[in-house]
């Protein structure tokens, strides 16, 4: 057998070792309950100085069987300062949220749950009060791969159609804001969008797929989740969410 032979074996060899390494080794996975997990959208920024309240309330939900999701937006760095972690397609998302709920405008900050605005937030934490309306699984496949299993519950109406949503949010971020609405502020940050990602749009006999998500590398020093959020087309409620943080 021919040198080259033997090494392209050899790393394929390695390949499926380090593969199957992963399976063995760095096994994640979450399997949503009986009841819809409740999803919090904040949207925020740091050009805005009535958002750190609401930023540290939605720090407080941590480990309190919540989805949550900071979206940065970027409206308002015309002020004197750029928030970094803001995106256009945070704002666009705020938009499609306002156009469901009738609003003419967008704010910050502005909290949203299960798809539907709540200016009430401060102060409260969601509970899980409906059947779930979709079985949700999702793994982690390979470094930054990811897969999910979405079925249908018996609770949900045979005329709703699903869309869903990948988000990959971060804790433990801050910063020294040095001009605008917050300048001299040090504002910290939990569950920041670093990455969102649309998983599609499907018909009700659809609802028995498997998504796949590939994320970004993590960021050193700030621990991450990788949520899936599956939610009525037309209304926006959620059907059901799933929120998975791994060692890698």
């Amino acid at each position: 057998m021919l040198p080259n032979a033997i090494k392209t074996i050899a790393a394929h060899a390695l390949l499926l070792c380090a593969t199957g390494s992963f399976a063995v080794e760095n096994q994640c996975a979450a399997t949503s309950g009986p009841m819809v997990t409740p999803v919090v959208e904040l949207y925020t920024s740091e050009g805005c100085s009535s958002c750190p309240p609401a930023d540290k309330w939605a720090s407080s939900l941590k480990g309190k069987g919540v989805v949550v999701q900071a979206f940065h937006v970027g409206y308002w760095d015309y002020i004197g300062w750029v928030d970094r972690f803001a995106a256009p397609a945070y704002t666009q998302r705020q938009r499609e949220v306002a156009a469901r709920n009738r609003q003419r405008n967008v704010y910050t900050p502005q909290a949203v749950l299960d798809g539907k605005d709540w200016p009430a937030w401060a102060g409260r934490q969601p509970a899980a009060t409906e059947p779930a309306r979709a079985s949700v699984t999702v793994r982690q496949v390979g470094p930054d791969q990811f897969e999910a299993s979405v079925g249908p519950a018996a609770s949900l109406p045979a005329a709703s159609n699903w869309s869903a949503y990948w988000t990959v949010t971060e804790h433990g971020h801050n910063s020294k804001v040095l001009a605008g609405e917050n300048s001299g502020e040090f504002l910290k940050h939990d569950f920041v969008v670093r990455q969102y990602a649309q998983a599609g749009d499907y018909l009700r006999s659809e609802l028995a797929q498997k998504l796949v998500f590939r994320t970004i590398s993590a960021t050193p020093g700030h621990p991450r989740q990788v949520n899936l959020v599956v939610f009525d087309t037309k209304t926006g409620s959620t059907l059901q969410a799933v929120s998975l943080q791994c060692a890698v």
